[in-house]
């Protein structure tokens, strides 16, 4: 018997992923998982840099990005022409979830207005684009840069066969993110000042931010040294509203990042009306409403839509009677569907359940 393919490889090693991880306090699960699974694919598919991208599960929006690439200050402008960049868009794959950018463009990676604008200045000569999604949303995009070479089918393929198990094990960690902490691991800034604000350029350049943007910036993405908070989340929704305006795509340019177990942040860019002292585009950051927590809870911990809506009647404050009225269904089919909802989740109670979906 042959060696194994590298999509026997991918997958045999990605079983050891599912369990939750043990990261460092300053790196946390989610990006502890990532750089996990960049290690095994790297092992069979060689790359020179990387961006794996947490979504927001609705909009498909970028929220958590984890990147190592050539130039730092040039990040602006990479993630601008990945949103303008319409061939081997991560909201556009096949069924694959899965291809290159050589493929994409037929061949041509000069009609890629990412590559064009900026990987060709770094020596890229191809990229590998999966999508992690399932019936539950978008919950991320991976793109891998080479500098020698093209990326081979057989490469292509093994990424493709390990989806569903990264995808599943993406969507668990961030499900995982609902479970509350205790009250030290929620920065006090979460609630101090109201909304934060970010002020960018149209080439996404930060103009000016708020005291309250900074502390959740830095709680977002921890940075070494002295160095700056990176505002990678507003980047990513101010490129989609570009996208919106260019007619590239047409979801909303917003999302929702866990900001401490418990505790999510919704972010959104918007135009502003009137050009102020270079800026053009205002992002602002606050606290997830609860309607928005209680999707994104039922989609990370994979509900069924009547599981979900149990879990929005319940929430409201209906008692078993009272849901089951409300969705036209049986007292008893509603207990079945909560004790569900335990399994799926982890509460042990009503109130857990509540405290997990809410926050508390």
């Amino acid at each position: 018997m042959g060696p194994p393919l590298p999509s026997d490889r991918i997958v045999r090693d990605l079983h050891a992923l599912d369990a939750a991880t043990c990261p460092h306090p300053d790196d946390p699960e989610d990006r502890a998982l990532r750089r996990r699974m960049l290690d095994v694919i790297g092992t069979v598919i060689p790359y020179d840099f990387y961006a794996f991208v947490l979504t927001d599960p609705q909009t498909t929006v970028g929220t958590s990005p984890l990147a190592e690439v050539p130039d730092l200050d040039d990040l602006p402008r990479v993630i601008r022409l990945k949103y303008l960049t319409r061939p081997g868009r991560w909201t556009t794959l096949d069924a694959s979830g899965c291809t290159t950018l050589l493929a994409a463009t037929g061949g041509d990676l000069g009609r890629s207005d990412q590559w064009e604008g900026a990987l060709r200045q770094h020596g890229v000569t191809d990229v590998l684009v999966a999508v992690l999604r399932d019936r539950h949303g978008t919950w991320g995009f991976l793109d891998l840069w080479r500098r020698t070479g093209v990326f081979a089918s057989a490469e292509v393929a093994a990424v493709a066969s390990a989806l569903p198990r990264l995808t599943a094990a993406v969507r668990n960690v961030v499900a995982r993110s609902f479970v509350v902490g205790p009250p030290a691991a929620a920065p006090k800034a979460a609630t101090a000042y109201g909304p934060g604000v970010l002020l960018l350029g149209d080439d996404l350049t930060p103009v000016a931010g708020t005291r309250q943007l900074r502390d959740w910036l830095t709680t977002l993405l921890p940075t070494a040294g002295d160095a700056g908070p990176v505002p990678a989340s507003a980047l990513n929704v101010a490129a989609q509203l570009l996208a919106v305006e260019a007619g590239v795509d047409d979801h909303p340019p917003s999302g929702r990042v866990a900001l401490a177990p418990g505790t999510w942040l919704t972010v959104r860019a918007d135009r502003l009306t009137e050009p102020l002292s270079g800026a053009s585009i205002a992002v602002g950051y606050e606290l997830t409403s609860p309607a928005d927590r209680l999707d994104l809870f039922a989609r990370a911990h994979a509900m069924s839509p009547r599981e979900s809506d149990v879990v929005v009647a319940v929430a409201t404050g209906l008692d078993t009677r009272g849901a089951a009225r409300r969705l036209g269904i049986t007292e008893l089919t509603v207990q079945d569907h909560l004790k569900s909802v335990f399994a799926r989740t982890g509460a042990a109670s009503r109130a857990d359940l509540l405290a997990r979906a809410l926050g508390s």
